[in-house]
């Protein structure tokens, strides 16, 4: 499951990269190539679809990484206490007695 939205994330975030390009925030851009507004789509539909998919594409990267997130395990820290014949740094070797 993990890698499939992994694998989504990725995958919006190179749609959301070509669609950035695609933008001009002077008014350009791709919906400047299709020329007078009576073609099928027009200028205005190409902005707004655009706009809109930039949106979507961005709110999907930022769901998908955050439940990615929640699913990741994190390791647990345990302290665990020496055990009386292991050494801890520093410390030495209790003496054995004499027999």
């Amino acid at each position: 499951m993990d890698i499939l939205l992994q694998i989504i994330i990725i995958i919006a975030s190179i749609l959301l990269t070509f669609l950035v390009f695609a933008q001009n925030p002077k008014g350009g851009g791709l919906s400047s190539d299709f020329g007078a507004a009576q073609q099928l789509g027009g200028v205005k539909s190409t902005n707004e679809f655009i706009v809109k998919a930039t949106w979507v594409l961005a709110g999907t990267i930022m769901l998908l990484s955050i439940i990615l997130t929640i699913r990741t395990k994190t390791p647990s820290q345990v302290i665990e206490e020496p055990t009386p014949t292991e050494q801890t740094p520093g410390q030495q070797a209790p003496a054995q007695p004499a027999q």
